[in-house]
């Protein structure tokens, strides 16, 4: 069974009720709390007033008792037959009998429980009872010097309590004193209890123990009042607080004088029920107590009624926020009300108009290319996949990858090869409209069209057309570019039935195309074999350090300035015993995917370390440069690494170069690892500076030692304003930060002569010498004599800085 919502506490609408209804519980038990509190106190205080006054009332009844049993003595005074006994002086048994009957008559008349006669000289004559005997040793304490007075006493005689009265006694000259006693049962405390509404009880303590003289209360409850009784007994009354069954009394405990044996104590005990004296309140606890009752319901009413009132917008927002989030965007989401429910929808409505037109964004991010409008490489997967899946009909894969347009990127930058990329993707779909289904950018300069039931022929037609077409030159800012491609056709089905399968096929083709620059080839399995070739390559380069194939060549660097060789950079070839000297671009970039990178880098640092020991041994130690690839720098262990690898050499001996794309792939961690590096001493060079986009906003950052200008922009400043100007600034921007600046792609004396006039410190290149083996660097060193320059820098770019 489905609870309301307002009683479960995973709701919302339940948690507002619980903790509404909460915080009322508290407050109103708190309040009934401090009401039954205030309650018990006052009653307990009034019960106390009570006792204090009860005792004053037990007090006047013992003293009214009193002078209504003294008239008692005066009725005896006024006997005539005592009053001629005594005067005719008769004495012995016939005074005795005398006096019996009188005494005899007025017990009866009188309920005293006994009557006393003693002489003047205080000796019983004779009484009404024996107990008379216990109290006649009482009487020279209980008599006064004042024979006109009576005097009134509480003396406890064998467990009792009894109120003795003793009068003087005039008759012809003799007297003498008679003494009253009357025993102490329930007759005060009744009237207590009557008047006051106070329950008595007359208590002796006798041998060290409690026990009831006389009492109102139920016997049964006389032993719990002795077990709670205190042990002992001060002058001043005690307050007791008494649980007898299950009604609580306040008790007032009060020491009586009495004659007698002092080793005895009488006292009074007054009790007064808390619990009647409670009573009254009681109806007002049970009205409060039935206010809050009623109140917890209309506040539990009243907070059922808000709580669905905010969850129920709340409801409706999560209904429109999981239609949302289903993807519908396209119904607003209507404002329900002015409160804050209300900003709450209105911030949907704001999310859905944003989501819409982000995800609109992100989808065309996803599956169309930003640059050229084409659809990119994940939308032509997609559609090619659907293609396959849904038809056998045969069709043509045709890729295609630009001549050169990296050298127009570097010449020419890369805003101007945005716009050549776009003018191509324009002319392809002018040209290929009618032909073909699907033009995409795949990456870069790399474009791919489907073409529907096309076999080889038509195929071949199809490139055959793009290459007249892009026989054209295409010119943007005046700037004419030759345009040229390499195209790699796969069919369907004959080279295979799955997307990867073609798009990779018709990727061999179009590199087997490049290659052989032939324009445009078809896929065929000899194709398959080079790139096996290519994994064999990458495997055999795995053997190459431990066969010992790999050689360490050196190319100079010259300070322009002094016209003097100032180090070298340091590189590396592949003696492959089968292929001969393999170049650096056949197998860096694979070792740069496979992450066997690092090996190659400890290999040179432990290579060009050798080779600077040697050229130290001769004399000639210069610094030499080791590249790190961008798999290095992000190794943590990197600094420890070549710390070992370079043992036994200066850090001065070694300028390790970073290029600028590798720093920027994760700036921080290359910031820390270049930190240590330059704390262990180790110089530092950022190269190939300029094809990057960002690394101006780290650079202040990095500790680095020199900056090398890429060759692109060092090559073409002999011509083109604008790389001039980039090297200049490069060169300012570097020595305002007290960086050295080193120049890549010196091919001429005139370039020589420019850098040395713009300020560059070093350069290097082939106009200043080829890399060589390392073992034949120090001949070189020691032959090497600086060019005539003679006036290079006539009709150069120059003049236009």
């Amino acid at each position: 069974m489905r609870w309301p919502d307002f009683l479960n506490l995973r709701r919302l609408e339940g948690r507002i009720v619980a903790l509404f209804l909460a915080l009322l519980l508290a407050v109103q038990c708190i309040s009934l709390l401090l009401l039954n509190q205030g309650i018990d106190r006052n009653a307990r205080a009034s019960v106390r007033e009570e006792l204090a006054s009860g005792e004053r009332v037990f007090d006047q009844l013992l003293r009214q008792d009193a002078e209504q049993r003294g008239l008692v003595a005066n009725l005896l005074q006024a006997d005539f037959g005592l009053r001629r006994a005594l005067a005719e002086g008769i004495t012995g048994d016939e005074l005795t009998n005398t006096l019996q009957d009188v005494f005899t008559n007025l017990s009866e008349r009188g309920e005293a429980s006994f009557i006393g006669y003693a002489d003047e000289r205080l000796r019983l004559v004779t009484a009404t009872d024996p107990l008379a005997r216990l109290v006649a040793p009482l009487l020279p304490g209980l008599t006064l010097e004042d024979v006109s007075a009576r005097q009134s006493h509480l003396v406890l005689l064998k467990g009792k309590a009894y109120q003795v009265v003793v009068a003087k006694l005039r008759a012809a000259g003799l007297g003498g004193w008679v003494f009253m006693g009357f025993e102490l049962r329930q007759e005060q405390l009744k009237e207590l209890q009557r008047i006051a509404h106070i329950q008595g009880v007359l208590l002796a303590r006798v041998d060290g123990r409690w026990q009831v003289l006389s009492s109102v209360m139920d016997p049964a409850t006389h032993a719990a009042l002795m077990a709670s009784l205190p042990g002992g007994l001060g002058d001043d009354p005690l307050t007791l607080h008494l649980t007898l069954g299950e009604e609580q009394y306040q008790a007032r405990l009060q020491r009586l004088d009495h004659a007698g044996d002092s080793s005895q104590t009488m006292a009074s005990l007054l009790l007064r029920s808390v619990d009647e004296a409670r009573a009254p309140y009681r109806q007002l606890q049970w009205s409060l107590l039935g206010l809050s009752l009623a109140g917890v319901a209309a506040f539990a009413l009243g907070a059922v009624l808000t709580a669905r009132r905010i969850s129920g917008p709340v409801k409706w927002l999560a209904h429109e926020a999981q239609r949302l989030g289903r993807g519908d965007y396209e119904q607003p989401v209507a404002r329900p009300s002015g409160d804050e429910i209300g900003d709450l929808a209105e911030a949907f409505e704001t999310m859905r108009v944003g989501i819409r037109e982000r995800e609109e964004q992100v989808n065309r991010l996803a599956f169309w290319d930003p640059l050229t409008d084409l659809p990119n490489r994940e939308q032509f997967s997609q559609a090619l996949t659907r293609r396959i899946s849904d038809s056998e009909d045969r069709f043509a894969l045709v890729m295609l990858n630009l001549d050169r347009f990296k050298h127009v990127n570097d010449v020419l930058g890369r805003a101007f090869g945005d716009r050549l990329l776009r003018a191509v993707a324009e002319r392809l779909q002018r040209l290929l409209k009618d032909q073909a289904r699907l033009i995409a950018r795949l990456s870069g300069d790399e474009f791919v069209l489907m073409v529907e039931g096309a076999g080889a022929t038509r195929a071949e037609s199809v490139c055959h057309r793009i290459q007249r077409d892009f026989e054209k030159a295409l010119t943007i800012d005046d700037q004419t570019v030759d345009l040229s491609a390499g195209l790699g056709i796969a069919l369907y089905p004959q080279h295979g039935r799955d997307m990867s399968v073609l798009m990779s096929r018709a990727e061999l083709a179009m590199h087997a195309a490049k290659r052989s620059q032939s324009g445009f080839q078809i896929y065929a399995p000899s194709m398959d074999a080079a790139s096996q070739e290519s994994l064999s390559l990458i495997s055999e380069l795995r053997q190459a350090i431990e066969n010992h194939e790999l050689r360490l060549y050196l190319q100079p660097k010259v300070d322009l300035a002094t016209q003097r060789i100032g180090g070298a950079e340091a590189l590396v070839r592949w003696q492959h015993p089968v292929r001969g000297l393999v170049p650096p671009m056949d197998f860096i970039p694979f070792a740069e995917q496979t992450g066997f990178i690092r090996q190659i880098t400890s290999w040179m640092l432990r290579a060009s370390a050798e080779a600077w020991l040697s050229l130290h041994r001769q004399g000639l130690a210069l610094p030499i440069s080791v590249n790190l690839s961008t798999r290095d720098l992000m190794d943590q262990d990197l600094p420890i690494k070549i710390a070992d690898l370079a043992g036994g050499v200066p850090p001065s001996a070694l300028c390790l170069e970073i290029t600028e794309s590798a720093i920027m792939d994760d700036p921080q961690r290359a910031l820390q690892t270049l930190e240590q590096l330059h704390a262990l001493g180790f110089k530092l060079s950022i190269d190939d500076f300029g094809t990057g986009y960002s690394s101006l906003a780290y650079l202040k950052q990095l500790s680095v030692d020199e900056l090398k200008i890429d060759r692109s922009f060092v090559m073409g400043m002999e011509k083109d304003l604008d790389d001039a100007k980039i090297v200049r600034s490069t060169i300012e921007l570097a020595h305002n930060l007290g960086l050295r600046v080193v120049a890549e792609g010196l091919e001429t004396g005139k370039a020589w002569t420019l850098l040395e006039m713009l300020g560059c410190d070093q350069a290097q290149g082939y106009f200043l010498a080829r890399p060589m083996p390392s073992d034949q660097f120090g001949a070189w060193l020691r032959d090497w004599e600086p060019p005539d320059l003679g006036d290079a820098v006539a009709n150069t770019v120059l003049a236009g800085l």
